[in-house]
């Protein structure tokens, strides 16, 4: 199972990507419900393209949100300034739903997963952490002003070939008055290089295309969760295929995602595997998983002792990760997990 000496690509996008935009409008959403009434039960989808942006959903909430004020702000703090014409149709929450969420089951039926390993201090592949550095240092030099002609959209990639870095691309929106020779060399030298040190035995491309000066909604569409393996871990473990932003943690989608996280990640920061891989399965309206599992890096269950010191009922995991709190909107850029001060990042002490 391990991945530590294996080839592989994986890719991160910046904030003002446009499914991005739609997931920090949909996670900035959920958390405005969650900050007046924590019960909320939210799922939010946004969809941009070309000046139009829809927000569309279910939510029962006792919060008062301005749902177009969100998106404008949200819009706004990406990066861009041209004209945004918002729609909005929210619903509020089946009851045929609601009739399994009330009594503690979960909110849909499915498979989730979570993955840690010892390679970085973040517990994550790290062609992973890398790809986010990039597209993160990329918004960084854009608004502390450093690099003059960066504009908000932007995709990085990454292929690692036996724990080292292969290839790196760095594709991102910029000003019309800049050369592709400036863009490449400055991001080379303020970007790149600062990260993995001598970069000239790495094959990097940089605005492949030549010229990428329109972007955002201009240029392309944004969906909520439609960057799922940006999202987790790359595309290098398996994905049960259910998206987090704009989603309460009622929703085993996100919350049993967290958990599945939480799990292998203290599995391995506690000695038990150098990697884990946690996988758990659901049936609507049902309290206890349909199954869980737990490997480590060679294959052997670690599943006993998962279940010894975890408890992955719907309501047990919003209560020991406390996830009914507004912390939703960090985890719509750069990856959900591997940050500080998210609580399904947290380790504690677990004995053999």
């Amino acid at each position: 199972m391990s991945i530590r000496n294996k080839l592989y690509t994986v890719e991160s996008v910046t904030l003002g990507h446009p499914d991005k935009v739609c997931d920090q409008v949909s996670d900035a959403i959920l958390d405005a419900c969650l900050a007046e009434d924590p019960m909320s039960r939210v799922a939010v989808e946004t969809f941009g393209n070309h000046g139009e942006f829809n927000i569309g959903g279910e939510v029962t909430t006792n919060s008062k949100v301005d749902y177009a004020a969100i998106a404008s702000r949200v819009y706004k703090e990406a990066g861009y300034e041209a004209p945004l014409s918002i729609h909005v149709h929210v619903v509020q929450q089946s009851p045929d739903i609601a009739l399994g969420v009330d009594t503690g089951g979960a909110g849909d039926q499915g498979i989730m997963y979570g993955f840690a390993t010892d390679e970085t201090p973040e517990f994550l592949p790290r062609g992973i952490v890398l790809a986010h550095q990039l597209t993160e240092g990329l918004e960084k030099l854009r608004k502390e002003g450093v690099v003059k002609w960066l504009r908000p959209d932007g995709k990085s990639q990454v292929t690692m070939m036996d724990g080292k870095v292969q290839t790196i691309l760095v594709s991102t929106q910029h000003t019309e008055d800049v050369s592709q020779e400036e863009i490449r060399q400055t991001l080379i030298d303020k970007l790149i290089t600062p990260l993995v040190g001598d970069a000239s035995k790495i094959n990097i491309y940089i605005n492949p295309t030549g010229r990428f000066v329109q972007g955002g909604f201009d240029s392309d569409t944004g969906l909520t969760g439609r960057k799922l393996m940006v999202d987790t871990y790359g595309g290098l473990i398996p994905h049960g295929g259910g998206c987090f932003s704009g989603k309460d943690p009622s929703k085993v989608d996100r919350s049993g995602a967290y958990m599945a996280r939480f799990v292998a990640k203290n599995l391995v920061a506690n000695g038990f595997a150098k990697e884990c891989l946690v996988s758990v399965a659901y049936a609507i309206g049902k309290a206890e998983p349909l199954m869980v599992e737990a490997l480590d890096e060679d294959g052997k269950s670690l599943r006993d002792i998962a279940m010894q010191y975890f408890d992955f009922r719907p309501r047990a995991i919003m209560d020991t990760l406390k996830l009914r709190q507004p912390i939703y909107g960090k985890t719509a850029k750069y990856g959900h997990f591997g940050k500080a001060g998210l609580p399904w990042e947290e380790i504690i002490k677990m004995k053999a």
